[in-house]
């Protein structure tokens, strides 16, 4: 780290910039390698294809983990898995105080109470619009607009001035079950002085307005109204409780009851009425009640938009749910957009939907979805309120970053800079500039254990899941005599009625023991060396048959 006897105010991101999700912030104020730091947002990511048996992926702490007497707390600006995900995987290693507006605390509770960790975090409650102070560093929270209860930025005030630091927001005129964006405290923020707006940059290139979960309201009460028979699913995130309520309301007019279906459903409904939302809703219909009605008078609410394999709306697809089944007759919308990434899972499950003779209406067919991030409209007022000096874009993939950047240059703001993960970038009254670059990456949450992204347990995995795996068994005497064997087991190779696996099982058994009659009498005697060099001919073998590398593996035992 580059060495300084004076103060400066520093912003260090480690997860969050260059991608969209798994957001964890720093920022830091003193000398040197002896500043103090606070941590804004903990959130995770998630797994895909390319990271087999992993689910859960969480930003690397390793800088601020070194420093954790040094990190005064962490401060959580809303509810959703990628900003408050990953504390509890993370906060053994930083052992910081936590604070949450009440809503979010409720779900980040929950967390902790199932990883057994509940009694040992310091989890403080800040109210909606309240204020704390974590040494040189004075935060307001500043209320905003998003798809989730509680959505705060962060007027962050330090020797050298005021950050911005916005989280996840939208500027909504009509929100649903939540208050509007606090503008006068904004126009004030700005009036008083912003040195840096650090900003969500999810939907720069999208022009005009991210739209108003109101508008949504009456186009999902007009969509259902019109579905007189059949059942109804709705899907969407669960986290959305406005809409969530929108849904609610809509299936009051259309005289059908709800049915939760998840169980983060539920979780997130009792966060809601723990802090005073949902309230005078109609009462919900368990699963047995709602078999039990006629169709056209039940809808589900469901979890399951991404196409996540276990939800319930996957299990409905698939047939295999407990109490409910789609087919011909019955309507499934999907009040969600498309995250990058779940492109494929999200077209199987409304393609086993579809033969099923379900049909599905989506955001393309009727307005039922928007966005919780600010477009290019919304970005031009927060500018226009905040004034900052400096624009330090975060929250989006790098192409947003350099996007975000521009725009906010081409709104007059003196500065910007787009950061990458681990760039400490230096915050002055005369600018910002990246002065040092810091380890970052991300760790899989892999069974129990959190490991490396480069970890050799996971190229293994890869391996074997994009090619294969071969095993070879030999047993040889005190002389070096063959006993049995070789023997091969395969695991993922492919075969077909020309060419049976056995076949190629002895092809390869063959061109395992033409290899050890090769071997000299000195190197068989080296079992390391003598199974390194079995599997490398039977791993070139494969190779000509398949055109494959598949991962092989040979045992050799001394009976």
């Amino acid at each position: 780290m580059v060495k300084s006897s004076e103060s400066e105010l520093v912003f260090l991101p480690l997860g969050g910039s260059n991608e969209i999700g798994m957001n964890l912030n720093l920022y830091g104020w003193g000398p040197g390698d002896q500043k103090q730091w606070i941590m804004v947002d903990c959130g995770v990511t998630f797994g895909d294809s390319s990271t087999p048996g992993v689910d859960v992926i969480v930003p690397d702490p390793s800088f601020i983990v070194e420093r954790k007497d040094q990190l005064l707390g962490m401060v959580i600006t809303h509810g959703h898995e990628d900003h408050l995900g990953a504390v509890p995987y993370l906060w053994e290693q930083l052992r910081c105080p936590v604070y949450a507006t009440p809503f979010a605390a409720f779900l980040l509770r929950e967390k902790l109470r199932e990883a057994g960790i509940l009694d040992a975090v310091p989890l403080h409650e800040v109210p909606v619009d309240g204020d704390l102070s974590l040494g040189p560093f004075d935060i307001q929270l500043i209320t905003l607009t998003h798809s989730i209860p509680e959505p705060n930025g962060l007027a962050i005030t330090t020797p050298v001035g005021t950050v911005w630091h916005t989280g996840d927001w939208k500027l909504d005129p009509t929100p649903v079950g939540s208050p509007v964006s606090d503008i006068p405290a904004l126009k004030s923020m700005g009036q008083d002085g912003v040195l840096a707006m650090v900003c969500d940059s999810t939907n720069v290139f999208v022009e005009g307005t991210s739209g108003s979960e109101e508008g949504v309201g009456e186009a999902l009460k007009n969509v259902i109204k019109d579905l007189r028979s059949g059942k109804v699913a709705v899907t969407g995130f669960a986290s959305n409780i406005g809409r969530v309520e929108s849904i609610i309301r809509a299936a009051a007019a259309a005289e059908r009851h709800v049915c939760l279906l998840g169980r983060s459903l539920g979780r997130y409904v009792a966060a809601a009425k723990s802090v005073g939302l949902l309230q005078d809703i109609p009462e919900f219909v368990t699963e047995d009640e709602a078999r039990m009605m006629p169709d056209e008078a039940v809808l589900y609410l469901c979890t399951g938009s991404q196409g996540e394999p276990r939800a319930a709306l996957a299990r409905i697809a698939e047939g295999s749910h407990r109490a409910v089944s789609f087919g011909a007759g019955d309507t499934v919308l999907f009040s969600s957009r498309v995250i990058p990434g779940n492109e494929i899972g999200i077209r199987n499950l409304q393609n086993k939907l579809a033969a099923n003779g379900v049909r599905i209406i989506t955001e393309r067919e009727h307005p039922i979805h928007v966005s919780g991030h600010p477009c290019r409209d919304e970005l031009r007022d927060m500018y226009a309120l905040a004034k900052p000096k400096i624009a330090i874009p975060t929250h989006g993939e790098t192409r947003h970053l350099h996007e975000h950047a521009r725009f906010a240059l081409s709104l007059q703001v003196p500065h910007a800079l787009a950061p990458e993960n681990g760039q400490m970038i230096k915050i002055t009254p005369k600018g910002a500039s990246v002065i040092d670059e810091v380890p970052s990456g991300r760790l899989f949450v892999d069974g129990g254990f959190l490991v490396p992204a480069d970890d050799d347990a996971m190229r293994l995995r890869r391996r074997m899941a994009y090619a294969g795996h071969i095993t070879i068994g030999l047993a040889i005497d005190d002389q070096a005599r063959v006993v049995s064997g070789p023997e091969l087991r395969m695991s993922g190779m492919p075969a077909d009625d020309d060419e049976p696996i056995e076949s190629w099982i002895e092809d390869l058994a063959e061109e395992a023991a033409e290899a050890w009659r090769r071997l000299p009498k000195a190197q068989r005697r080296n079992l390391s060396e003598a199974e390194t060099v079995l599997a490398r001919k039977v791993r070139k073998r494969a190779e000509y048959i398949w055109d494959k590398r598949p991962l092989v593996e040979c045992v050799i035992l001394v009976v």
